[in-house]
């Protein structure tokens, strides 16, 4: 028996509730679908958060606040790709940039890794779902590297505790027209 086989059979004979079951019903494209909605209702939900505490407490409480969410989340977001894809701690700059690909943020935006080797790449986020959407509006750039320091880092860390993560830019930084923000990540020589 095949292993995803041997997953579902355990899946349907526990007590699942019918909306995962009906996952398996659904066709590959079906599937897509549903996942990138998911994402897109994740970062909504993100962004009202967001909004709700600036509303209440202001901006600079409202980025402390995401920091320390981000903090926690993207831990648990780079344990979870990780585990999904079999990488064990320790994979270097190979599996950070494979783990990059994996995240919600890899379904709704556009990035990319250039300038990979063994011991380092840059990461840069070419279309941001956010930033566009505050262009579109004519506002500023919402000054998210306060957050990115954190979640880059982290996420990074949680791949690799070797991995050192520097922000090239990020809003408010000035960036270049053909991405928001770059991060370099490069392996170091510690454990």
């Amino acid at each position: 028996m095949r292993e995803s086989d041997a997953r579902r059979q355990d899946l349907e004979s526990s007590s699942l509730e019918e909306g995962v079951q009906l996952l398996y019903e659904l066709d590959r494209e079906e599937l897509i679908r549903i996942i990138l909605d998911d994402a897109k209702s994740w970062l909504a939900h993100d962004g009202l958060w967001f909004q709700a505490v600036e509303q209440e407490h202001g901006m600079d409480a409202a980025i402390e606040a995401d920091r320390k969410a981000w903090e926690t989340f993207t831990q648990l977001e780079a344990a979870r790709i990780m585990k999904r894809l079999g990488l064990e701690p320790g994979g270097g700059i190979p599996a950070l940039v494979t783990c990059l690909k994996h995240r919600m943020y890899a379904k709704l935006n556009k990035q990319r890794c250039v300038e990979v080797t063994d011991n380092r790449a840059v990461f840069q986020m070419v279309d941001c779902r956010v930033q566009a959407a505050r262009k579109r509006k004519n506002l500023p750039d919402f000054p998210c590297k306060p957050v990115g320091e954190v979640e880059y880092a982290y996420f990074a860390k949680t791949v690799d505790p070797r991995i050192e993560t520097r922000c090239i830019c990020c809003p408010p930084d000035d960036h270049p027209g053909e991405y928001y923000c770059a991060w370099e990540f490069t392996l170091s020589g510690k454990t």
